[in-house]
């Protein structure tokens, strides 16, 4: 038996929205607390509005890390070793989108400006909650379903 794709991609975003959340945030909050040179991030689960809208910055997250969930979703039976690993990969690519396709768009500087220390708080971030996907997404979905 298998699921049908809508619903993969549903638990997709399911799973990547509660993995900013508890993840991504929890990795900043943890950021934000150590306080390390060049590291540094405002508290965690931030409420200031985003353009156009004035949506809470931390559900645009969710919502954003969403969509990265449905790819997710539609491409688990295809992904190969364990899905905490795959989620790594999600978080790695989520990074570089950020920082060399969202910047443009953005009007920011492509690469995080060539810091290493905006490069290190990218994968940091966006890696653990990668990984919260890849945790979090076969909770939601038997893997036996979740690859067939």
């Amino acid at each position: 038996m298998s699921m049908p794709l809508p619903l993969r991609a549903l638990f997709g975003f399911i799973a990547a929205a509660f993995a900013v959340l508890i993840f991504h945030q929890g990795m900043w909050a943890l950021l934000h607390a150590l306080d390390l040179p060049g590291l540094q991030m405002p508290r965690a689960y931030p409420m200031g509005g985003v353009a156009p809208f004035g949506v809470p910055r931390v559900l645009n997250l969710c919502f954003w890390g969403g969509l990265y969930g449905i790819v997710f979703g539609i491409a688990a039976p295809w992904l190969k070793g364990p899905m905490w690993l795959n989620g790594l990969a999600l978080g790695i690519i989520a990074s570089l989108v950020g920082m060399f396709v969202v910047a443009v768009i953005k009007g920011n500087p492509i690469g995080g400006g060539w810091v290493l220390t905006n490069w290190v708080r990218g994968f940091l971030i966006n890696g653990a909650w990668g990984i919260g996907v890849g945790i979090i997404f076969p909770l939601l979905v038997p893997r036996s379903l979740a690859r067939a």
